[in-house]
């Protein structure tokens, strides 16, 4: 059995989408092992409730800077991947080392567009607003020291009208957000990702 722990801060739609892929059989022989949230209050641990998965809160106003060590100290050698969600904390140190190519994170734009630092939630949509692009998207791809700089999983485009608000660009970008995600996690589940260099090749 493939296991996975979900790390987030908010409301955990891009959480609910692997939990639905799971349950319906879209990502076989997976389990979600821990939900962990660094915000007090975040509506994904009440996702994580709903359907009898272990959660947990450091809450990084109190943690401050040793958020990571907590996350490591719980996951270590009792997952096989960890999936940031909407997790705002930043991983650094040992956490990273141990568990080098087995974090992924999804970015709501086509990396390296509206990225690094200060660059998460409505502020990147904000951004490809005001620059005036024509397709923005969603990235899924590993952690490394960086901020959004690891290898690249899987992008998808997504177009951006000449009507969109932020916030009507943000929703559109969601809904490919819980396809991508779940793919992502499906794919490393059944061991078809490969990574050389900077490069990952999807093996068919």
């Amino acid at each position: 059995m493939y296991k996975i722990a979900v790390l987030v801060s908010g409301g955990g739609t891009d959480l609910q989408s692997i939990i639905d892929a799971i349950e319906n059989g879209y990502i076989k022989n997976c389990v979600i092992e821990a939900v962990i949230s660094d915000k007090k209050g975040a509506f994904a641990i009440e996702r994580a409730e709903k359907h009898s998965i272990k959660n947990y809160v450091f809450d990084r106003k109190e943690f401050r800077g040793t958020v990571c060590y907590e996350v490591l100290k719980l996951l270590g050698g009792k997952v096989d991947l960890i999936v940031l969600a909407g997790f705002l904390s930043i991983l650094k140190g040992d956490l990273l080392n141990k568990f080098k190519n087995r974090i992924i994170n999804i970015h709501p734009s086509l990396i390296p567009a509206f990225c690094g630092n200060g660059m998460y939630g409505m502020k990147v949509h904000e951004k490809a607003i005001e620059y005036g692009v024509k397709l923005s998207g969603c990235t899924v791809h590993f952690v490394d020291e960086g901020t959004d700089s690891g290898p690249i999983i899987l992008q998808k485009a997504v177009e951006v009208l000449d009507t969109d608000t932020a916030e009507t660009l943000q929703k559109r970008v969601l809904e490919v957000e819980h396809k991508l995600l779940p793919e992502a996690v499906k794919l490393l589940a059944e061991g078809k990702v490969h990574i050389e260099g900077r490069h990952v090749k999807i093996i068919k």
